[in-house]
């Protein structure tokens, strides 16, 4: 709904991912070339968050400058920026409509800087206006713009076979290593695990596959 509200063609949809083993994945249309993780921020979370910053930092990372990055500037509008992130790095794989609002959104910004593009949803009203309506039409009672959540989505992409993580909060995309089209999916729920091993009391994860509809 959300995806046709914003002018994109159903050939691709978001479909849960009911599980992490392999007869569960198998149950997912493929081809799949986004992964979106909600998971809870806890302090366990954020002391690896500040870790993983300053170890990039040190050594480096290689992230191609093909790949779709924003930051975060708004409360609670992860789930919108994951989208964002999802969709922005297939934009060759999706089909707009010529008046889709987040078309228009990601050619205007293309040529940003991911602050600059941050600031630029900011002004969006169209895709602000399609977030919190769809928020509403959910079944769980969307938080306000002031709430504390401490719920957070992330995308999880393949750019040029490597396999990043796009996350508003972080100052940089997370390049965790080669992946394929066929391989993708599999790839990321590995990184998906590497969350939930860290918080290995949490329950509170889920994962979201953009696939071939």
């Amino acid at each position: 709904q959300f995806l046709k509200q914003l002018g994109i063609h159903p050939d691709w949809q978001f479909v849960d991912v009911y599980g992490m083993e392999p007869e569960l994945l198998s149950m997912v249309p493929r081809p799949v070339c986004a992964v979106l993780l909600l998971f809870p921020i806890t302090e366990k979370y954020e002391s690896f968050r500040t870790e993983e910053e300053e170890r990039i930092k040190a050594k480096g990372q290689d992230v191609k400058s093909s790949v779709y990055f924003m930051k975060q500037t708004i409360n609670n509008a992860c789930g919108t920026i994951g989208l964002i992130h999802a969709i922005a790095n297939n934009r060759d794989k999706m089909n707009f409509e010529t008046n889709s609002s987040l078309k228009k959104f990601l050619e205007d910004s293309l040529s940003m800087t991911p602050e600059e593009r941050a600031k630029y949803l900011e002004t969006y009203e169209a895709i602000r206006v399609t977030h919190e309506s769809s928020a509403h039409e959910g079944q769980t009672e969307a938080p306000s713009i002031d709430e504390k959540v401490d719920l957070h989505f992330i995308a999880l992409v393949n750019v040029g076979g490597h396999l990043y993580e796009l996350d508003g909060r972080k100052p940089f995309p997370i390049n965790h290593g080669e992946t394929s089209d066929d391989s993708f999916l599999e790839d990321a729920i590995e990184v998906c695990k590497k969350f939930m091993e860290r918080d290995p009391e949490e329950l509170r994860f889920n994962a979201i596959a953009l696939s071939a509809a």
